[in-house]
């Protein structure tokens, strides 16, 4: 058996970040990841006035419940969509200031408006400064009343998880009625960590789509983050190839909802055993083509694809539209990459349908995407001779990736990936 100790969650730290800097006190974040995107944010709070502290395995954060120290600043949010979409929100939450958010020109194709909608509609003074909800913008702070909300989250549910940590900072609370919601489990997320700093939300109307939270700030707290659900994702997907991998710390009662992925491939036909404190994929030396939802795990939905040709049938994977928007058109990154191995692909507007094949190597088209670097390093498990035009891009959430997936491949007696020396 071979035992991955896998990173911290990306989405876990960065709302811990959020919520320590909102909070009472000094907040300490146990294992927290380390990467583009978390040192982004870790940066753009420091930018703000907060004082964050980072050691190697310990984050600490100093509280700011009135909002950011500094009065004006300039912030870059780099490729990061969570430090793009939380920053601004925290940041407007504050008494008084003038901030400006920018990002890179990747974070700038992506969407931002219902967000931005949301926060004019709360009296926020915002300002798109190029195109209209787009980066970058402009914030002249002045305290949030808070009040009532419609939202719709059909393309990230970012923007609900940001008003959410928004509304005990408000001087009356928050009520969101939500009209569409893609990737619900990020929500439990959001949910379950604003209870662990001090914060409870309610939920009402039909099929529980109204979020009531209250005013009253947040308390400061020593919060340990849970591996990445979507970065072992590769690692269970490896195994269910051919081998076995155990992953510590993502069991029974793991906040993220990709873990669910597992069962995807436990319908596939690979064997998962899953404990209170770990989850192990293991082959059994088939898999079988599947139609599968992923609109509530679509971060995974490349994972899937980069072993689909070596299942037994086809494998269909429905509901992800939302992936075209994400730090690229994933879904169409997928087909276009594996049409190029040789694979027989179709696609719709939210779908793509694999067939089975036998992959031929070619340099992989990342468009600057980690997950596509990732994901079709698992399918270089059986197609030796796979590069990327940009495989350093697994900075953005896992820097050691080719190292530790190749060294993984070694444990599995399989070729170790391109890239593992770039």
């Amino acid at each position: 058996m071979t035992v991955i100790h896998v990173p911290g969650s990306k989405s876990v730290t960065a709302r811990a970040l959020f919520l320590a800097a909102a909070a009472h006190g000094t907040s300490t974040l146990v294992r927290p990841l380390s990467s583009d995107d978390t040192e982004g944010f870790a940066e753009g709070l420091t930018a703000l006035g907060y004082a964050v502290t980072r050691e190697a395995d310990a984050w600490h954060i100093t509280g700011l419940p009135a909002g950011p120290a500094a009065t004006d600043a300039d912030v870059y949010c780099r490729d990061g969509a969570t430090t793009a979409r939380f920053l601004p929100t925290l940041a407007a939450a504050g008494a008084r200031g003038s901030y400006r958010f920018d990002a890179s020109a990747q974070m700038r194709r992506r969407p931002l408006a219902p967000l931005t909608e949301a926060l004019r509609t709360l009296g926020v003074d915002l300002r798109h400064e190029a195109a209209e909800g787009h980066h970058p913008l402009r914030i002249e702070a002045a305290g949030i009343k808070g009040g009532e909300l419609t939202l719709d989250a059909g393309q990230s549910s970012q923007y609900l998880t940001a008003l959410l940590m928004l509304g005990p900072l408000t001087a009356q609370g928050l009520r969101i009625t939500v009209t569409d919601l893609v990737s619900a489990p990020y929500i439990e997320i959001t949910l379950a960590m604003m209870r662990s700093f001090g914060a409870e939300v309610t939920r009402g109307g039909p099929d529980g789509t109204v979020f009531t939270v209250p005013p009253g700030g947040y308390r400061a707290t020593a919060y340990a983050v849970e591996p990445d659900a979507s970065t072992a994702s590769y690692f269970f997907a490896a195994a269910a190839l051919g081998g076995e991998v155990t992953v510590p710390g993502l069991g029974q009662g793991a906040l993220q909802g990709d873990l669910r992925f597992v069962d995807v491939l436990r319908r596939m036909g690979a064997e998962v055993h899953m404990t209170a404190e770990s989850t192990t994929v293991r082959s059994t030396g088939e898999l079988r083509g599947i139609t599968v939802n992923m609109r509530d795990i679509s971060d995974t939905m490349p994972t899937l694809a980069g072993i689909a040709p070596f299942a037994s049938g086809p494998v269909r994977i429905e509901d992800v539209g939302n992936t075209r928007v994400k730090e690229c058109d994933r879904l169409e990154a997928c087909a276009r990459n594996l049409r190029r191995m040789g694979i027989t692909v179709t696609t719709g507007p939210d779908w793509i349908e694999i067939r089975p094949g036998t992959p031929r190597p070619t340099e992989i088209e990342t468009h600057g995407d980690h997950r596509i670097v990732m994901s079709f390093a698992v399918t270089g498990l059986r197609t030796p001779g796979i590069t990327y035009d940009d495989p350093g891009c697994v900075r953005k959430t896992f820097p050691r990736f080719h190292e530790a997936f190749a060294g993984f491949a070694e444990l599995l007696d399989r070729p170790a990936p391109a890239g593992t020396d770039r």
